[in-house]
């Protein structure tokens, strides 16, 4: 009897080990590494829907998760550059440092928008590879799925066949997402907006929006009353029809842009868990895109 328990013991032991323990800075990419990992994947995920993942501390909990984890998934591109190398570096955990298997960055595997031509750190919070909120186009998921599935597959051989097979089935049920989200935001062609922090250029790169103004003055940087006047009169000729925030952004900016130009405001749930209605990546777009269409009513 006590042989028998030994060996059920042991047998639960290598299921637990089997699993690939991955750690994901931001809500999407927890998200992801679900659709492909399925039963194979446990994933703690660091930051919530309505966070700055700009700016998040580097709590022992973390580093705890961080110490334990086979794979993180991060996005890169300076977005999580004011904590997790602190987390990494603290974990001891050589398996998931820069450069290893274990260390993936979402942003490595996409056409990066808005890099600059200098860097000055008097520009505000300027990421020298480009804007890193990635995840706001739909179509940067199908490379970066590729990418991780690719790497969950190195990383677990066992199991390759299936975050193949997952990527393969989350794949085109994606792309029917997306053909049937671009035909719902067909009349968003060509609309002029001003956006609070420029959170959302790969969005409106999909979409064809028009970003016409933003009121931080600098990323990162809370506006003041006489800039956003100041913003208001420069945009006044282009028409806006929207003023955009990120759910996790200060409201103070965009209704008083809002109220003072007389323009709809929408916020947008820029992440998984960012609204009510965001629950997972379909449903993360399904909400983005009917809040853009409720504001064009």
């Amino acid at each position: 009897m006590k042989r028998l328990i030994f060996v059920l013991l042991s047998l639960l032991s290598l299921a637990a080990h089997a699993d690939l323990k991955v750690f994901a800075t931001v809500p999407e990419w927890g998200a992801l590494a679900k659709e492909i990992g399925g039963k194979h994947v446990d994933v703690f995920i660091a930051t919530g829907g309505l966070q700055d993942p700009h700016r998040v501390e580097a709590k022992p909990s973390l580093i705890a998760h961080a110490r334990n984890a086979d794979l993180v998934v991060a996005t890169g591109a300076e977005l999580e550059v004011g904590w997790l190398p602190v987390v990494l570096r603290d974990s001891g955990n050589p398996h998931v440092q820069p450069g290893q298997p274990g260390n993936f960055e979402a942003a490595r595997a996409v056409r990066m928008l808005e890099v600059p031509t200098r860097l000055d750190r008097a520009d505000g919070d300027v990421h020298a590879g480009g804007n890193p909120h990635i995840q706001t186009d739909p179509r940067n998921f199908l490379k970066i799925g590729e990418a991780l599935s690719a790497r969950m597959a190195q990383l677990d051989t066992a199991n390759a066949g299936d975050y193949q097979a997952n990527f393969k089935n989350f794949s085109e049920r994606w792309k029917i997402a997306i053909a049937k989200w671009e035909t719902s935001a067909a009349s968003l062609r060509g609309m002029h907006v001003v956006t609070q922090h420029k959170a959302f250029p790969y969005l409106y790169d999909w979409l064809g929006i028009v970003e016409v103004g933003t009121l931080e003055p600098k990323p990162g940087v809370e506006p003041s009353v006489s800039y956003l006047a100041q913003v208001m009169t420069d945009v006044e000729t282009k028409k806006p029809r929207r003023v955009i925030r990120a759910a996790w952004n200060s409201p103070r900016p965009t209704e008083w842009f809002s109220e003072h130009a007389h323009v709809p405001a929408v916020v947008l749930p820029f992440t998984v868990g960012g609204s009510d209605q965001a629950k997972d990546l379909f449903s993360l777009f399904d909400d983005t895109i009917a809040r853009l269409l409720e504001a064009n009513k």
